[in-house]
């Protein structure tokens, strides 16, 4: 079984507010190497991956993720995750992509490496949050497509998926090849790779292909979607000292003045 898994590399949400900055020309958050880690549902997905390789025999894990050079970065983590292969895809004319042009060439890579039985991606992306990606790959691979999934099994033609519904979960049977969206759940919280694996991802080769390698249409690696404008909201923030020591003073003074402001 040979289960693909795909990465994203994105600005570190964590990152404290006041460094965040929209740059005007290209609408695009402005980054630096230590501002850039890899996707936390694709890091759920990719912990998924390692998990049913490891219960299904014979399986393989292959690490795909669309970008530069610098995104080789989350193509090292999963190797060190223990993923058995490596394999990045970039074109310098790929620098603004939306969700389709994303999912075509997704798609079309996981072809040209040979298809998989399991397609995994994370439920969406913490920067643009569409959650386009999985869809469009299975709409192009001709293969079934679920969301919302939290934990699989693999049972001998098909795929057991728990999938989050509207107060609970379901569990569904899903023929393979299918490509699952993953979300975070108790089962897939990533591990903490170990010096000799992250040692090891150092020297292990990363496969790079590039748009001659693949069978792409060409107009539909164009972003359908032009982003017109980004930018963030000025909050105006303002901070009112009550002077006072007295304790029940104070509180009353406090009262009296969300009443004033008409602030329940």
């Amino acid at each position: 079984m040979h289960i693909v898994v795909c990465l994203k590399q994105v600005i570190d949400p964590e990152i404290t507010p006041k460094y965040f900055k929209i740059d005007p020309e290209t609408n695009r958050p402005e980054i630096s190497d230590t501002d850039l880690v890899l996707d936390s549902f694709a890091e759920n997905a990719l912990e998924l991956a390692i998990q049913l390789r490891d219960k299904t025999p014979g399986a393989t894990v292959t690490a795909l993720c669309l970008g530069d050079e610098e995104s080789e970065d989350v193509l090292r983590r999963a190797l060190a995750f223990t993923a058995n292969a490596a394999v990045r895809v970039w074109d310098e004319d790929w620098g603004n992509l939306d969700g389709q042009a994303v999912g075509h060439i997704l798609a079309q890579t996981i072809a040209s490496i040979g298809g998989a039985q399991i397609v995994l991606t994370g439920y969406q992306a913490s920067d643009i949050e569409e959650g386009l990606v999985g869809p469009v790959m299975a709409e192009e691979l001709g293969i079934p497509c679920m969301t919302l999934v939290s934990d699989l099994d693999v049972e001998e033609k098909s795929v057991k998926a728990t999938i989050e519904v509207e107060g609970g979960y379901a569990v569904v049977s899903v023929p393979s090849p299918a490509v699952f969206t993953i979300i975070s759940s108790e089962t897939n919280v990533p591990r903490l790779p170990k010096v000799k694996d992250i040692r090891l991802a150092r020297s292990k080769p990363i496969v790079l292909l590039e748009s001659e390698d693949l069978t792409l249409d060409h107009e539909r690696c164009q972003a359908g979607v032009k982003l017109e404008r980004a930018y963030v909201m000025n909050r105006e923030v303002a901070c009112e000292i009550l002077p006072g020591n007295d304790g029940n003073d104070l509180a009353g003074k406090l009262a009296d003045r969300l009443l004033e402001l008409k602030i329940f």
